[in-house]
Order: structure tokens, then C-alpha cells, then sequence
């Protein structure tokens, strides 16, 4: 027999029934019917493209593990060596903890030590080979156990990439590459955690595999108070039990380590490195490095974590509630981070999985959250804020930040949301057309025609994240691109034959010129440092605020001119004139330079000063004069702004930066970039961008005759995609994969 839920949803209202079972399990009662016609293409499309996404796991786990056994052996499973190898404390007999003062010592809990005992009899060379296939393993199992997780009902696209995406975020995550590196284990508390919360393991199961986690890693207890707070209460208390006895054991196998862990160092606190450090990810570490210190940091850090404990625990239970249990572990998780004394980069895996909540009820504002936790969890803190001292703090403490946002702050939506499933869309422009009739009529342009080109602005934090690391990514392949100071050189004297052939070589003697004119080089020295970045950002600023089409177009065709530069500097390492010897020129900025060891300021160590062909000074600032000219059809602005390239130009040469022929190579990339973009998406969505309001609303009518909904004269504009997708994600839909809204 089953009955439903007081309060459970009817079918029709986008989400399954809800029935308990004999045994107390809640269900989803799946009500299927025939797949429509319009999802057929979209599951054509996407069994290739799972296959696709399998292969790029295959290749990133294959890379992981050939890059630890590749690395030399005392750099290799740092942990595990330390702990099980030759020396280890647990192959040598010694106490596990010594005086527990040192990063070398065993950091993990008594039983781990006693779990890992048996592994000191294995060779090392072995040993090395099956940790690594084994933490890998472990990985897989991770990522399918979360997949698995997955709030129902799951569409046929959830199931299909639901796995291979999860193990990608895995593979390429910070905590999962620290694990592998070090040899920890880390993973496998997370894992058993997972597994304990899969819709058909029993209570009983669950409890003994919380348990067991939380022997090896203590804060994973937390889970049992989740497990209590969500009615399951049975399974709590065998999660408390399993716990006890594992303890008990260690403790009856090795009674003075146990009791020096902890009594002596309460749960493993202030084992391993400085609790300082910014590997410390946890609220003890921060205040710490925020300069609390003695009796009062423990007050704060106590009264700091029992507020978060509580606070996140009771939004796990309501997220559980909901059927989002994949989201409830996660919040769990990111308190354990936030109130372990010590949470190291390998333990920090379960902010990661907080990636799975759904926050906006717009479309365009659905990627925000998950593209923070992703960026959070994979790159380096440089990668996310400039080095700035206040901004850095951020940067420093971006994992902590994130935990305790999802576990205190973020506003998760709940299945009841009709958003949950559908977020709002935004206004599209009309699909985009060819340029030519020839081109329309063989279909072939622009090469992206189905893609979306919406007429609102996208979100702000998103757009700031990504530029931020697109700018780093930008420089940082830019200073990974060949410096060789002979060939750059070489190229240097290929530049200046060129330029003579073409009596264009001017360089000398301006620069020469503007070195004897002290107010002239002032000028050109400020106008090269400072406006080269703050006129692009003005216009992407103004933009954004008042065009935000425009900005889309504008945003795009830099970052693909961006991007076409970079291959020149890979191609074509060049130095610049200041740089070539026995010339004459004259670096304006720096002065003279001894060429075996110049010296930039701060931009020596960071800078490829051999990234000279093309010019951006001269591509944005080209950029910069065709967006003013898109602007605004008043005269003086466009003078300006044809003008502003032009001054570039002469800066450039005249500081001794660059030759005329890499202004021509900024202009080239800079025009290619505009080709590009149209090339991709057509003329047709450049032309929206006339069609807004001074305000940034579309006017009555866009560009190509689209019109937006809600807008007065406008219309919504069918999205092909997103209908497939639809289809699929019905509830009804054959493809559906009903799942128990709740595990037992």
C-alpha cells in the first residue's frame, strides 16, 4: 500500500507525486507519456555530445594520474610518504603524532592510522601506482554517487551529462588536484557521505557509512545532526554508534595516539602546517590571519561556528525537505569547512558539489552562482581579484567566502518555484540573417545562426568574474609565449629591413625627438600607462549601462581580437625598439637598459616584454573609435574618436614601444575580431544595438523587425533549443527519470 503526502504536488504542476511506501520511503510516482516530436534532434544531438564529454573525462584523468607518477619520488604522494613510506611514522612504529608540532607528522585521526597500517607492507613503487588508480577510482564513483544525487525528476539530458560533467568539475578541481598530489584521502569521506544519502540505501546503512567518514575525518559528524534534523533519526544514531566504536577501536589499538589527538589536540587541531596559512580555509584560520590571537580568537572562532552550524544545518534540513539533497549535503559540507579547525585545499571538495543550487528566476542570472563556486574551486586566488591588498583578502579566502555564503546566505530556490525548472527567459532579437542574399540562399552564414542574442543586458557579477579571468588567462599566456631574446631580437631586424624597404622607418628619430622634449615624453609616457585600459572600460562600462546590446557586440569582437593577438605573440616574439642593441633608442619610461638584465619595475618578473606584434595599444584604441562611432552619430565624438588611434600610433612609436608595422598588426587583429563575430552570428544582431532606447530598453522595434516581450510592440521569438529542452524536461515526457524525492 501506499498513500500520498499531506501536501504533495499533482503531476500537472511541473513535478512528480510524492507517495510514501510500506517500509516510510517517500517516491516519485512517475506519470509518463510519449516523447513529442520536437525533443527527437535535441536527443539526437545529444548522445554524440555525452560521448564527447566522456572522452575529455577519459583524457583529464589520464593526464592526472600521469602527472603525479610522472613527478620525482620525494615529490611524489608527498602525504602518503610521509606517513606509510619508508620513514613514515607508521612504518617505523613511532608515536603517530610525535609532538605534534610539525607538518611532517600524521594529521590524520587514530583510525585512519590503523586503516592504514596494512599499506606499510606493500612496495613503494607499487603502492604508488594503486593510490593513484585507486584515489581515481574513488573519483569516478564520486562523481557518478553525485550524479545519482540529482534532484528528480531527471530529464534524459540530466542523466546523460550529469556524470561526465560532475567528474570534470572533479578532475579539474583544486581539492580533487591536491588529493592526488599529496596522496590524501580525503575523498573517500566524501564519498561514503554521498553513498549514505542515495535513495535506496536503509538507514541502517546510512548511519554506518557516516560513521566510518566521520572516524576519518571528525567534522563529517555534522552529518549526523543532519540526518536528525530530517527525521531520520534511526540512522543518526547509528551514524553516532558506528563513530564510537571505530574511535573505540583506535583507541583500544593505540591508546596514547588516541588520547594525544583528542584530549591533547582537540580533534587534530594544530596538526600539520601553521593554522595560518591560506591553505586554511576555515573560520579558525581566517580569524588568525586576521590577527586574533589567545582566549579571544577561541571565543569568536566558537561563537562564530556555532552560529554558522546552526544556521546552515537548519537550511540543509529545508533544502532535504524540499527533495534537493544533493544541495542539503552540500551546505553540511561547506559548515564542516567553515568549523573544522583546520580545512585544507584536499578537504575542502564539498564546496565544490554547492555548485548544484539553483539561484535566480532569470535565465541570464541562472549561471551566476555555479560559475563562482567552479571558478572558486579550480583557479588560483591571482586569478580571481588583482593583487591589491584590500581586494586580495578576498582572493586569499574566496573558498571560505563561498562556503559560507552557500551555507548562510545564498537564496536557493525551491522546487515549489515555477522558476526552479523554467527561468524566466530574456527578450531575444530575431534569428539572426546572412549578409548577402548569395550567402542566404546557400545557407551557410552566419555560422551560428540559432545562437542567442538577447536584447537585455547580461548579469553584472558574471560579466566582472569573467573578465577579470579572461583578463588573467590573457596575461598569463601572454608571459607563457616565447622571450628568447635572440630570436626576438632577429625578428626586431627583419621588422626595420621591412620598414626601410617601405621608407616608413621612423622610429629613431621621433623617439629621439620626443626624448629631448621633457614635456612631450611626460605626456606620452601618462597617455601610454593610463589610457590604454581606462577608455576600453569606460566604453564596456557605458555600454553595459545604457546599450547593452551594443555592449554584447562590442564585448565580444575585443575578447576575439584578444584572443587573435595572443597567437601573434606565440608566432612572432618581437622586440621592441627600445629593447634592440646599439640602436640609439631611448625606453622614455625606464631609461637605459642593460639588455642581459633590464629592469621594468614590477613588470619585469611578470611581463613577456617580447609580446610587441600585434599592438593592442593600437587595436583597442581602434576598437574604442569604431564603438564611438556605433555611439553616437554626433560629429565630435567620432572625430575624437578616429583621432584616438591615431595619437596611439604616434605614442607607441614615440616611447620606443612599438614599430609602425605592429600598429598595422593591432589594426588587423582588431578588423579580424569584427569579422569574426559577424561571421559567427551575422549582421543582424550588431543591428540591435540601434535599436535601444537611450535607457537600454529595445526600442519598438529591433533589429531585423525583432521584438522583444513585454515591450510594447513586441513579440517573443521562438527558441528552438529551448523548446527541445523543454520537452525533454517535462515531467511527462518519456525521457523522464523519476527518482525518490527523498532516500530512506
Amino acid at each position: 500500500m501506499s498513500r500520498v503526502l499531506p501536501g504533495a504536488r499533482a503531476a500537472d504542476s511541473g513535478h512528480p507525486r510524492v507517495e510514501k511506501t510500506g517500509d516510510g520511503r517517500t517516491v516519485a510516482n512517475p506519470e509518463r507519456s510519449g516523447l513529442g516530436a520536437v525533443a527527437e534532434p535535441a536527443a539526437s544531438r545529444a548522445v554524440p555530445a555525452a560521448v564527447a564529454l566522456w572522452l575529455i573525462v577519459a583524457l583529464l584523468a589520464a593526464r592526472q594520474a600521469a602527472a603525479v607518477l610522472q613527478l620525482p619520488p620525494q615529490r611524489r604522494l608527498a602525504d602518503l610518504e610521509t606517513w606509510i613510506g619508508e620513514n613514515g611514522v607508521l612504518r617505523a612504529g613511532q608515536p603517530l603524532y610525535g609532538d605534534g608540532d610539525g607538518a611532517d607528522a600524521f594529521t590524520g585521526t587514530p583510525f585512519a592510522g590503523l586503516v592504514l597500517s596494512p599499506l606499510t607492507r606493500a612496495a613503494e613503487q607499487t603502492l604508488g601506482v594503486g593510490w593513484t588508480f585507486g584515489t581515481l577510482l574513488l573519483v569516478v564513483a564520486t562523481g557518478l554517487v553525485t550524479a545519482r544525487l540529482l534532484p528528480g525528476p531527471r530529464s534524459r539530458n540530466a542523466v546523460l551529462f550529469g556524470a561526465p560533467v560532475a567528474l570534470v568539475l572533479l578532475v579539474v578541481s583544486v581539492p580533487v588536484r591536491n588529493t592526488f598530489t599529496l596522496g590524501q584521502t580525503s575523498v573517500l569521506p566524501v564519498l561514503l557521505v554521498l553513498t549514505a544519502f542515495l535513495p535506496r540505501c536503509s538507514a541502517r546503512a546510512s548511519g554506518v557509512l557516516i560513521g566510518i567518514a566521520a572516524a576519518l575525518q571528525p567534522t563529517v559528524l555534522l552529518f549526523a545532526a543532519l540526518l536528525w534534523a530530517t527525521g531520520r533519526r534511526q540512522a543518526a544514531a547509528t551514524a553516532a554508534g558506528t563513530f564510537a566504536a571505530c574511535s573505540a577501536l583506535a583507541w583500544a589499538a593505540s591508546p596514547d595516539d588516541s588520547w594525544t589527538y583528542w584530549l591533547r589536540h582537540a580533534a587534530g587541531a594544530g596538526l600539520g602546517g601553521p593554522a595560518d596559512s591560506p591553505a586554511n580555509q576555515s573560520l579558525h584560520g581566517l580569524l588568525l590571519r586576521l590577527g586574533a590571537q589567545g582566549p579571544l580568537e577561541v571565543v569568536l572562532f566558537l561563537a562564530l561556528a556555532a552560529a554558522v552550524a546552526v544556521l546552515g544545518l537548519r537550511r540543509a534540513a529545508r533544502y532535504a525537505a524540499d527533495g534537493q539533497w544533493l544541495l542539503a549535503v552540500a551546505l553540511a559540507g561547506c559548515v564542516a569547512v567553515a568549523v573544522s579547525p583546520t580545512a585544507w585545499q584536499h578537504q575542502q571538495l564539498w564546496i565544490l558539489l554547492a555548485a548544484v543550487g539553483r539561484v535566480g528566476r532569470r535565465r541570464a542570472d541562472r549561471l551566476v552562482w555555479p560559475a563562482v563556486v567552479v571558478l572558486v574551486m579550480t583557479l588560483h586566488r591571482d586569478a580571481l581579484v588583482p593583487k591589491i591588498e584590500w581586494i586580495g583578502l578576498i582572493g586569499e579566502n574566496a573558498p571560505l567566502l563561498a562556503a559560507l555564503a552557500a551555507a548562510c546566505v545564498v537564496p536557493f530556490l525551491s522546487r515549489a518555484e515555477p522558476e526552479w525548472r523554467r527561468p524566466r527567459p530574456a527578450p531575444q532579437a530575431a534569428p539572426a540573417t546572412a549578409g548577402t542574399a548569395a550567402a542566404a540562399a546557400a545557407g551557410r552564414l552566419p555560422l551560428l545562426r540559432s545562437w542567442p542574442r538577447p536584447l537585455t543586458r547580461p548579469n553584472l557579477l558574471l560579466e566582472l568574474l569573467l573578465i577579470r579571468v579572461g583578463y588573467w588567462a590573457y596575461s598569463w599566456v601572454r608571459g607563457q609565449a616565447p622571450d628568447g631574446r635572440w630570436l626576438a631580437e632577429h625578428h626586431g631586424w627583419q621588422i626595420l629591413e621591412i620598414e626601410a624597404a617601405l621608407r616608413i622607418d621612423v622610429e629613431l628619430w621621433f623617439n629621439l625627438l620626443v626624448a629631448r622634449t621633457g614635456w612631450l615624453e611626460s605626456a606620452m609616457n601618462f597617455s601610454y600607462t593610463t589610457f590604454h585600459f581606462l577608455v576600453p572600460l569606460s566604453l564596456l562600462g557605458f555600454m553595459y549601462l545604457r546599450r547593452p546590446v551594443l555592449y554584447r557586440w562590442g564585448r565580444t569582437s575585443l575578447a576575439l581580437a584578444t584572443l587573435l593577438a595572443l597567437i601573434g605573440f606565440w608566432a612572432y616574439p618581437l622586440a621592441p625598439p627600445r629593447l634592440m642593441p646599439g640602436l640609439g633608442f631611448v625606453d622614455t619610461a625606464h631609461g637605459p637598459q642593460d639588455l642581459d638584465h633590464p629592469d621594468f619595475g614590477a613588470l619585469t618578473g611578470i611581463s613577456n616584454q617580447y609580446a610587441a606584434m600585434p599592438s593592442l595599444h593600437v587595436g583597442w584604441s581602434l576598437w574604442c573609435a569604431v564603438v564611438v562611432w556605433r555611439l553616437t552619430p554626433a560629429l565630435w565624438p567620432r572625430v575624437l574618436g578616429v583621432l584616438y588611434p591615431v595619437l596611439t600610433t604616434v605614442v607607441i612609436v614615440g616611447t620606443a614601444n612599438h614599430y609602425l608595422l605592429d600598429a598595422a598588426g593591432g589594426v588587423a587583429v582588431v578588423a579580424a575580431g569584427f569579422g569574426l563575430r559577424h561571421l559567427l552570428i551575422g549582421r543582424a544582431a550588431e543591428g540591435a544595438g540601434d535599436a535601444e532606447a537611450p535607457g537600454g530598453a529595445p526600442r519598438e522595434r529591433g533589429a531585423g523587425g525583432a521584438r522583444a516581450p513585454g515591450v510594447p510592440g513586441a513579440a517573443n521569438t521562438p527558441d528552438p533549443v529551448g523548446a527541445a529542452a523543454e520537452a525533454v524536461d517535462a515531467p511527462g515526457s518519456a525521457d523522464a527519470v523519476t527518482g525518490a524525492d527523498r532516500p530512506g
